[in-house]
């Protein structure tokens, strides 16, 4: 029976929460996620998780943004070192491309934008948005499906989460490979309880909890010392 109570800190229920596996790192730059509103109170959700694991990065809640800067919460911000997440079938592999059809070296990179949602939710916040066409394109190829398997099903097999699509990126822009590997374990954390919960749909909705789209950031979860994770 799942208890009544969800965790205090990620708002999971109790056989679902991960806050005992989460590890914190350092990054060299700055992961923006911009979260359609109705992925907040997604149990499945992982942009919580990249928060948590990682300072540098900042959630944003909404449909809309003037620009970067706004998103941020900044008074200016230089977008040519910025990319952002968004798929691309014509790419070769992974890489970063401008808009005049250029290609960037990844490490040159400020920070990354990624868009949080399902498909169509991430397309709408992209339509929404048009200064994301005005940056330069990260594009993955992931090797590997999804960890999420069929608890949340994905229109094509590249799709990957929120989560994955992060940890991926940070490698390709020379992060230390320890970063994707700490995320996408307690990511795994995360789907191996909710599997093992066997939570039926209707439970996999967290108890919303409404926050300004410019506030003060989420409370981290805690930490635990790197290596003690699933």
């Amino acid at each position: 029976m799942v208890s009544a109570d969800p965790c205090p800190t990620c708002r999971r229920p109790a056989v679902a929460c991960v806050c005992d596996r989460v590890v914190t790192f350092d990054l060299t730059r700055r992961v923006l996620i911009l979260q359609h509103p109705q992925e907040q109170d997604e149990l499945l959700g992982t942009a919580q998780l990249v928060a948590a694991c990682l300072p540098q990065a900042q959630i944003v809640v909404g449909l809309s943004w003037r620009n970067l800067a706004h998103a941020l919460g900044q008074d200016e911000v230089d977008t040519k070192r910025w990319a952002v997440l968004f798929p691309d079938r014509e790419a070769p592999g992974p890489q970063v491309a401008t808009r005049g059809g250029g290609v960037l070296d990844p490490s040159s990179l400020e920070g990354i934008v990624v868009l949080d949602g399902t498909w169509s939710k991430a397309k709408t916040l992209w339509w929404r948005n048009p200064w994301l066409a005005k940056l330069s394109r990260m594009t993955l190829k992931p090797a590997q499906p999804s960890i999420y398997g069929r608890l949340r099903a994905e229109p094509r097999r590249d799709y990957v989460s929120t989560l994955e699509s992060v940890a991926h990126a940070l490698t390709l822009c020379g992060e230390p490979p320890a970063i994707e590997a700490g995320l996408l374990r307690v990511f795994r954390t995360l789907v191996q309880r909710v599997r093992d919960a066997n939570l039926s749909v209707e439970a996999r909705r967290l108890p919303r909890k409404p926050r300004p789209k410019h506030g003060p950031r989420p409370p981290a979860l805690p930490s635990v010392p790197e290596g003690d994770g699933e």
